[in-house]
């Protein structure tokens, strides 16, 4: 017997949000696309709002049925006033009415297809091959341990989108068997009964009409068997088991020295921003620790690190040692998953330097899962210089140039792009 389980819970104001979702997944590349093109134009402030996507009609082409030539069809024309039934219709001619418009000759005459995305999406899209390098799952948090759902078994309870379809159909047949069985059996043997009765002359009327009564009792018993019970119904069973948990602190190092002027501290503060985000959406639990410098590096706030104006001379080695001390005091490497960034414009005292280079090397490094630092300057200052012979040997440090807002976006996603991805 088949069976059909309809859904009629009613759905959300957007009814067509399945429809949307498998457009989004079709057209993922083109939309990405249009995302990154729309990100070099905006400011980062504005960063998480929708936005209006344009695709070329050829791209979101779907093919359709056509009908061929000949056979008989009926139609229906709105607003017919010269034909009435039975009238022959004459093949209209090329190029006139309903024969369909001619197309420009560069290939234009299309719209393109213009759809809005929510400030979610967008997000979703901005950030999709993204990711923290290298993250690892270090330990199980007693407190609020992060849960894996598996599938443990069938119960007798549970929430419809789960119910088991089949195996609830399987045991409904073995209640019915067994509840009816011995009915059925009893029902047979009073049925041969009855035709052995009906067969002889001298059996008494009486005798024939209490077997009757009998069977039909019988089958009133077997009907009210239920088809499906309650009771027969199966639910896919979940467990919940605790998993062990990725946690990670990104520092955010910021050079404010006098040599940043308010361009370059702009930049950084752009990048820094879009980092603050891209944690903030992907992972729960990452701390973040903000340090700025000049010649002396401070930890400070959210609020602070973006919008405080103070200023000096350059040491960028105050601001790795300031890294290096909070990560003995706060930070265990066995439990975190330690990243850093880093941005200045390279200018830094000519001594420095130098020990900037061995602070990486031999304190930081070791310690840190990826170590990103970026220059907010076109030309090679002696950091620059510095890092480089850091980054020819280390695997998990890397080093890029911002010149331009334009260019935060294409270098965060060279910085941050998932494993495998292009």
């Amino acid at each position: 017997m088949l069976q059909q389980i309809v859904d009629r819970r009613l759905s959300g104001k957007n009814k067509s949000i399945g429809n949307r979702e498998r457009f989004l997944r079709r057209y993922r590349d083109q939309i990405r696309d249009a995302v990154k093109k729309a990100v070099s134009g905006r400011s980062i402030r504005d960063i998480e709002q929708g936005e209006d996507i344009t695709l070329p009609r050829r791209d979101v082409s779907e093919p359709v049925f056509g009908h061929g030539q000949g056979g008989v069809r009926e139609t229906v024309h709105p607003g017919n006033r010269e034909y009435v039934r039975g009238d022959r219709v004459g093949r209209p001619p090329s190029g006139g009415a309903g024969g369909g418009g001619r197309g420009s000759q560069d290939g234009g005459g299309e719209d393109d297809f213009v759809f809005r995305i929510t400030r979610d999406e967008f997000m979703q899209i901005f950030f999709d091959d993204l990711a923290l390098p290298h993250l690892v799952r270090t330990q199980l948090l007693p407190d609020a341990p992060e849960w894996k759902s598996q599938r443990a078994g069938y119960v007798s309870a549970g929430n419809p989108a789960s119910l088991h379809v089949v195996r609830s159909m399987r045991t409904s047949l073995g209640r019915r068997i067994a509840m009816g069985g011995e009915l059925r059996q009893h029902l047979r043997e009073l049925q041969d009964a009855l035709a052995k009765a009906e067969r002889l002359d001298s059996t008494p009327r009486e005798e024939i009409h209490a077997l009757q009564q009998r069977i039909e009792a019988l089958v009133r018993r077997v009907r009210r068997i239920p088809f499906l019970d309650p009771l027969d119904l199966r639910f896919r069973n979940r467990v919940r088991i605790p998993q062990p948990t990725a946690k990670a602190v990104m520092f955010c190092l910021m050079d404010v020295s006098g040599s940043m002027d308010e361009e370059r501290k702009d930049i950084a503060k752009r990048f820094f921003i879009l980092l603050y985000l891209f944690l903030q959406r992907h992972y729960e639990r990452t701390d973040v620790v903000f340090i700025r410098h000049h010649t002396q590096a401070a930890e400070v706030g959210e609020t602070e690190f973006f919008q405080a104006t103070e200023s000096g001379g350059t040491v960028v080695s105050s601001a790795l040692t300031l890294m290096h001390e909070v990560i003995q005091a706060r930070y265990p490497p066995g439990d975190w998953n330690i990243y850093g960034a880093q941005a200045s414009d390279g200018e830094n005292w000519y001594k420095d330097s130098a020990l900037c280079r061995d602070l990486l090397q031999q304190k930081l490094l070791p310690l840190v899962r990826y170590y990103a630092y970026v220059q907010v300057a076109g030309d090679e200052q002696n950091l620059w210089e510095e890092y480089d012979q850091v980054r020819r040997n280390e695997p998990n440090f890397a080093m890029r140039r911002i010149t331009d807002a334009a260019d935060i976006y294409p270098v965060f996603r060279e910085l941050f792009r998932k494993a495998g991805t292009s």
